[in-house]
């Protein structure tokens, strides 16, 4: 497992003249299925924390970037400052941007839970710092609670996709200016298992995005939605955010869907990276974007493709996990430990399935109401049990073990007298 970063701003191709040039959709579906799902015991953890960043004074006050970068120093990411040194947090997480400025630390993927807590909190705390020393701090929910959203990063990606976006609505620019999501990354396991750790990891989206939602109110207006941080992401581009329907072979059916998606972004192209519309990366493979002067793609230039999904559960050679609205600072592992344990053994996994039958696909449910829609609360309920009594294969100790359970026990438990 290696942590997922959107590629340079540059194009894999442009920069290399011995990229594999892609003859045929075969193998470009080829290609797809052995970079996204790779086999073997799930053995790796990862995680990746998003936050909003305010001023410790003012929270309301648009971030200045000249201030962000003050307070990171020599880790400030080269798409804010390019002369930087980007060096990685103390204990050797990478630190990235967001095109709203949204800080996020992409841990080094570790072989136990207890672990990637020592990573995480470590560098966590080392942010955290740097920030409060000018006067910053983090947010503490997945949307920014305080201000509408505006791009600070002046990249040419985050500029295409913000002209891509901006005729389908509100959703684009929020969901790149203003929300803050909890990634979990988790190996994809055995071939044999692949399937139905796939399931699970999908089916546990409703009510787990239900149990974490958090980001009800956006610049200082209550949406009167549980999570509306994942509905700007679904507001965007459907093709590129709507959820897999898993079926029994996962890494064919997600290469087919890859290549039948029009192309967002085009790295390198003079006049801006903007796409030729509708034209999907088998209509390249297949020779359609002769017209807007485009060769033959080659194997990296449908690895750019490949960053330019943003679905609920994203495989990148492992699961990267992303419906969960980023959490509190102190309570990141909440639902981190909650995943890792809920997937932690076939039978538990085999559980999963059953108990979520009930609310499978239930996503725009999950995210309008949470927890006050009964029939997600009561499969939450169950899940977070079943959860909180396999955290011990965690090998987290006692004490995070007990109040882990605690913490996600009051969520869901808590919620039933506010049920609709």
């Amino acid at each position: 497992m290696t942590t997922v970063h959107d590629f340079p701003e540059k194009s894999g191709s442009a920069s290399n003249a011995t990229a594999k040039v892609l003859s045929d959709r075969a193998e470009g579906e080829a290609y797809v299925a052995s970079v996204c799902f790779k086999h073997g015991p799930p053995r790796l953890l990862g995680v990746e924390l998003e936050y909003t960043v305010h001023y410790a004074d003012e929270p309301a006050r648009p971030l200045e970037p000249d201030d962000l970068a003050a307070a990171l120093g020599p880790h400030t990411p080269r798409t804010l400052r390019p002369d930087s040194p980007a060096l990685p947090l103390p204990a050797g997480s990478p630190l990235s941007l967001e095109p709203g400025c949204q800080v996020e630390i992409s841990a080094q993927p570790q072989t136990t839970l207890r672990h990637l807590d020592a990573v995480v909190s470590a560098d966590l705390a080392h942010l955290q710092d740097l920030l409060a020393a000018r006067g910053l701090y983090l947010g503490d929910s997945g949307i920014d609670r305080f201000r509408a959203p505006a791009r600070k990063l002046g990249t040419p990606r985050y500029a295409a996709m913000e002209r891509r976006f901006a005729p389908m609505g509100e959703g684009g620019a929020t969901m790149m200016c203003s929300t803050a999501g909890l990634q979990v990354c988790v190996d994809a396991g055995e071939e044999r298992d692949l399937a139905t750790r796939w399931a699970a990891v999908h089916a546990l989206g409703p009510p787990l995005l239900a149990t974490f939602a958090n980001s009800r109110v956006h610049a200082g207006r209550d949406t009167g939605h549980a999570s509306a941080r994942w509905l700007a992401v679904m507001d965007t581009e459907q093709a590129r955010t709507r959820s897999a329907e898993p079926g029994r072979d996962p890494a064919g059916e997600w290469a087919r869907r890859i290549l039948d998606t029009p192309l967002m972004v085009l790295p390198g192209r003079d006049g801006g990276w903007d796409a030729p519309d509708s034209l999907t990366f088998a209509d390249w493979i297949d020779g359609r974007g002769a017209g807007a002067g485009l060769g033959k793609p080659t194997e990296d230039d449908l690895a750019y493709h490949l960053t330019t999904f943003f679905t609920p559960v994203r495989p990148q050679g492992y699961l990267e996990i992303r419906y969960l609205d980023a959490q509190p600072a102190a309570k990141w592992l909440h639902p981190v430990a909650l995943l890792t344990a809920l997937l932690a053994r076939p039978s538990t996994v085999d559980k999963v399935l059953e108990l979520c039958e009930p609310v499978m696909g239930r996503w725009e449910c999950a995210a309008r109401f949470g927890l006050a829609d009964r029939a997600i609360a009561a499969v939450a309920s169950e899940v977070v049990d079943l959860g909180c009594a396999e955290l011990g294969m965690t090998g987290l100790p006692p004490e995070s073990i007990t109040e882990i359970s605690e913490g996600v026990q009051s969520l869901v438990h808590g919620s039933r007298s506010h049920q609709s």
